[in-house]
């Protein structure tokens, strides 16, 4: 299973963009991307690629949920013992 994950563009360099994850950050590239991104923009990011721009109030609610889902118990018995 693949999961795309919302991330804020932190830097921009050519195709390329720096993104952070709830602090977390990695490189990632613009090429597939259908218009034109910016600083501060949220994207969906798939293997590598930033696929879809969404606006940030959804990006923002996404990772909300992400991260709610992975603290939750179901999920920690599921996949963390």
């Amino acid at each position: 299973m693949c999961l795309a994950v919302p991330s804020e563009i932190i830097g921009i360099n050519d195709l390329m963009a720096t993104i952070d994850v709830s602090g977390a950050r990695r490189d990632i590239s613009l090429m597939l991307l259908p218009e034109e991104a910016q600083v501060g923009d949220f994207v969906i990011v798939h293997a590598g690629f930033a696929i879809q721009k969404i606006d940030r109030e959804a990006g923002q609610e996404a990772l909300r949920l992400i991260k709610e889902l992975v603290e939750s118990e179901e999920f920690k018995a599921e996949y963390m013992e």
